[in-house]
């Protein structure tokens, strides 16, 4: 069984849920996370869902407690009678068909029974601008398998097992239609609900708390900007040469959800000691009337990641993190040794034709 994962990893899983991109601004995003596991033990279940809006988990389900449950109390006291047992009865199809591609895909890599993992995100983003931008994406044992892309109608394989179900899925239409129909209308329209669920709670702003901190480390300062207690998501976190940034030299973490609804996230910079004085942060979120520029603090804190580490939601299982981790920091594509693909096997679908959709 896979250790449990260090903090850095955590930032770097969640950063990847919806992280706002491109010129448009992102007003709001709805994102599901699925992961299934091929030997489940004690804490790590063998499938988990958990939804996310704007960054926040706000359901989940997983094959221990066999529900889907409200992770918000917007969400609990929002939902439409009848909501909970139809969402239940998709999770409990959902753990059935995945177990099912668990097994078609240690298949089609050859490889013999152990710890292997299926991973899958898809939503959409409701910009600016009014328009709508969905995604879709699967991956497997912490690899890239296949995705499917805003403009694209037709599934893109990472490797040549992904390329056997690429094929079948553009080829009966069904199952393209079914979800460009899914993020273009169902997705949005079930976004819009939700936040009129929840909209004091997600509407709200609250600027962020920033802290500078510098350590020497051989000869090398290492210059960290923290911040922390904000809400929306979407924040700009940068660090400063006197008037250049300096975004090649930056390292980001990911915007992390704290228990208490805000979210928090770091940059880091190595500079030469001598030159401490010449950098400073720059922070811009719609909480602050205007972008703040921050210096190094005489006093480090170091304990600052210790309470963020504590903070930080529990309703996301540990689970999640074992399949998706990797996704996330692995680089490059699988390599196919020894792949021959089984005839007459493709990877499941809801035992129909058509991809296992959540609302």
């Amino acid at each position: 069984m896979a250790p449990a994962p260090a903090l850095g990893a955590l930032l770097g899983l969640l950063g990847l849920l919806g992280t706002p991109g491109g010129a448009t601004k992102v007003l709001h995003s709805l994102r599901y996370l699925h992961v299934a596991v091929s030997e489940p033990g004690p804490g790590v279940p063998q499938f988990v869902s958990v939804g996310f809006v704007d960054g926040i988990p706000f359901v989940r389900c997983d094959s221990e407690r066999g529900r889907m449950e409200p992770q918000t109390p917007w969400m609990e006291k929002g939902a439409e009678p009848g909501y909970w047992d139809g969402q239940t009865e998709r999770c409990k199809r959902g753990q059935q068909v995945y177990a099912i591609n668990l097994e078609t895909l240690r298949g089609r890599y050859n490889q013999s029974r152990g710890l292997h993992t299926l991973q899958r995100v898809y939503g959409c983003d409701l910009l600016a601008d009014g328009s709508v931008r969905g995604s879709f994406r699967d991956g497997y044992d912490g690899w890239d398998f296949l995705s499917l892309e805003p403009g694209s109608r037709g599934f893109v394989p990472a490797d040549g097992a992904a390329q056997v179900t690429t094929r079948r899925w553009n080829s009966d239409g069904a199952t393209v239609e079914q979800l460009t129909n899914y993020m273009e209308h169902i997705c949005p329209e079930w976004l819009q609900k939700y936040v009129g669920y929840g909209q004091e709670a997600l509407e709200r702003k609250e600027p962020p708390d920033v802290h500078v901190s510098g350590k020497e480390e051989f000869g090398t300062l290492i210059l960290s900007c923290h911040a922390y207690g904000f809400y929306p998501r979407p924040i700009a976190v940068s660090w400063m040469k006197g008037d250049e940034i300096r975004d090649q030299e930056t390292e980001w973490g990911g915007v992390v959800p704290n228990s208490d609804g805000t979210f928090h996230t770091w940059a880091r910079i190595e500079a030469r000691p001598e030159e401490r004085e010449q950098y400073r942060c720059r922070v811009e979120h719609s909480g602050m009337p205007e972008p703040g520029i921050f210096a190094l603090e005489p006093e480090s804190g170091g304990n600052l990641t210790l309470v963020v580490a504590v903070s930080i939601i529990a309703a996301i299982v540990i689970l999640v993190l074992v399949g998706f981790l990797v996704w996330k920091h692995q680089s490059g594509r699988r390599q196919n040794h020894g792949y021959s693909p089984p005839a007459g096997k493709d990877v499941g679908t809801n035992g129909s034709t058509a991809v296992q959709i959540t609302a």
